[in-house]
């Protein structure tokens, strides 16, 4: 049976809406319709099993809080994640979010085409060529690809919170496309091209 989400979108698993939620799930459905405005599939989608929507968010939290680069590099390293999983829901959430980080929906789509050609640094480039093996490939990396980032200037703390950003955002992408969570029309974008280059695997 398939379940309408909030925006429009269907999920393939009966969840805990929100006139249903209690306890945990009641807490973190409210605090992100206080964030957002409405509470995501993404996080709906995990109360299929309602364990694990407490479990995933503090995990979730856990991993942002002590991440030890910056907000932006975390939404550069997703997007790059997103477009080799592929998944269209993180690629237009957190292309979206780019925009203000990096000036311009050009620089962002200059980004999602090549980042090894789109003006940033070196260290980016190092950095988003490692979270782009961990997002294809993680047996292809090697000792000689540590000694890279650490060439560029990464501590191993840092190196560790990009392999688990990338990975991490390979873990819930795949997730959410098995379970039929739907981007949100809050995070699609109104230009034709920008959206349509962002949508990189599942049809919106």
């Amino acid at each position: 049976m398939l379940w309408d989400g909030p925006e429009g979108g269907r999920m393939f698993l009966e969840t805990i809406e929100e006139e249903q939620a209690t306890g945990r799930i009641a807490e973190i459905y409210e605090r992100q319709r206080a964030q957002l405005g409405f509470v995501m599939e993404a996080a709906k989608c995990f109360t299929a099993r309602p364990d694990l929507l407490p479990i995933y968010t503090d995990f979730s939290d856990r991993i942002r809080a002590g991440f030890s680069l910056g907000l932006r590099e975390w939404r550069l390293i997703t997007l790059i994640a997103a477009k080799h999983i592929p998944s269209t829901y993180c690629s237009q959430v957190y292309s979206k979010q780019l925009i203000e980080d990096l000036g311009s929906k050009d620089a962002v789509l200059a980004v999602h085409n090549d980042f090894r050609t789109a003006n940033l640094s070196v260290k980016d480039v190092e950095m988003l060529s490692y979270a782009e093996k961990v997002a294809t490939d993680a047996s292809r990396i090697s000792e000689a690809d540590i000694e890279r980032l650490r060439s560029a200037g990464f501590s191993d703390r840092q190196i560790c919170d990009i392999a688990l950003c990338a990975a991490f955002r390979c873990f819930v992408s795949r997730f959410f496309d098995a379970v039929g969570a739907g981007t949100e029309a809050a995070f699609i974008d109104s230009d034709e091209e920008f959206r349509s280059t962002m949508t990189v695997g599942r049809a919106l």
